[in-house]
């Protein structure tokens, strides 16, 4: 190799497929929408705000730190041109990080909670800016609309029906995020399976702070096709097993299971035995933002600490394409796409 590591995964085309919008927002945003709408600051400037919204080297990696972050977060919308400047941030981020298919995904519940909107409009906000960004910025944009687990079911009805409303903007799935330790997937079985019926995808956050009951929880009351983390499915060998016959590709966050307290250390993260027991994997920032880092930062951090190779990373780009919540002539031309681009390139080589 004549270029750095860094220099040659950020050259390379990738695929994001578990990236929330409200953990990907810029500092300097955060710090102009605090000024423009006077939210109290010490002082108007980026370095004082990090520490609220970002993991510091020094801070210790527990669940109830990284949640604080986002606390502060959702101090910060604030206005419909709030969202929309965010979103259309969030998708010139990815693309010049070298990202040619993300799947972002949202909660109206959070962004809605100053603006007091319901989620329909806060959908079609999102839906409009992204599309108009994604053309701009050479990027393939879709939408994952998520609801919480800790909140109501008739909060995720709405949120799905707004999904539901909004498939011709943009939106191919849903998710279930949220607190999982009390608080199962099972309740919201029909609010998933009404998105379902519609032809959207389902994911489901899962197998993260709780154990790999979560996992099969979600696969086995919801039918998820993907699930969100799933990195404690590896307790369970049953549970690995399921997900491997049924080809459920995980959606797996290294830097934001460290940081969350999830996982020790990189050093110490699953994804080589959860690559080893034949699982398809993805690689995915979860929040920018919060843990400081781009994508191409996430795959150096993973190649650096674990043992895993070019060509590991390669093909879970491939599996990403082949998880895309697309139809399947789309998803056939995805995946062709990146087959191309990743072997073809003689900057990969």
């Amino acid at each position: 190799m004549t270029s750095s590591l860094y220099e040659i995964i950020r050259a390379m085309p990738k695929i994001e497929l578990h990236r929330h919008l409200e953990g990907a927002m810029r500092i300097s945003t955060l710090v102009d929408i605090a000024r423009d709408f006077g939210v109290e600051m010490p002082e108007y400037e980026v370095e004082t705000l990090r520490p609220f919204v970002q993991m510091m080297p020094d801070e210790p990696r527990t669940w109830q730190n990284f949640m604080a972050k986002f606390r502060t977060l959702r101090q910060f919308y604030l206005a419909p041109a709030v969202i929309r400047r965010i979103a259309q941030e969030a998708v010139i981020d990815a693309a010049q990080d070298n990202i040619k298919y993300m799947e972002l995904r949202f909660t109206p519940k959070a962004l809605c909670n100053i603006v007091k909107c319901s989620a329909h409009d806060v959908v079609r906000w999102v839906c409009e800016t992204v599309a108009e960004t994604a053309q701009q910025y050479d990027i393939v944009v879709r939408l994952i609309v998520s609801m919480n687990r800790h909140e109501s079911v008739e909060v995720g009805e709405k949120v799905t029906q707004a999904a539901i409303d909004h498939m011709g903007l943009g939106v191919v799935g849903i998710d279930l995020a949220g607190i999982e330790a009390g608080y199962a997937a099972y309740p919201f079985r029909d609010v998933f399976e009404h998105g379902r019926r519609a032809g959207l995808g389902v994911t489901l956050h899962a197998g993260e702070w709780e154990g790999p009951q979560s996992v099969w929880d979600a696969i086995s009351n919801i039918g998820s096709d993907r699930i969100g983390h799933g990195i404690r499915a590896i307790e369970d060998t049953g549970v690995v097993h399921v997900l491997v016959e049924r080809g459920i590709t995980l959606e797996v966050c290294p830097s934001s299971n460290v940081d969350s307290g999830v996982v020790a250390s990189m050093s110490a993260h699953q994804l080589p035995v959860l690559l080893a027991s034949g699982l398809k994997v993805t690689i995915n920032t979860d929040d920018p933002l919060v843990s400081g880092i781009t994508l191409t930062d996430e795959i150096v951090r993973v190649m650096e600490n674990l043992p895993i190779t070019l060509d590991d990373i390669k093909q879970m780009t491939l599996n990403a394409a082949h998880a895309a919540f697309l139809p399947d002539d789309e998803k056939r031309d995805l995946v062709k796409h990146f087959e191309r681009l990743l072997y073809a390139s003689d900057v990969l080589d």
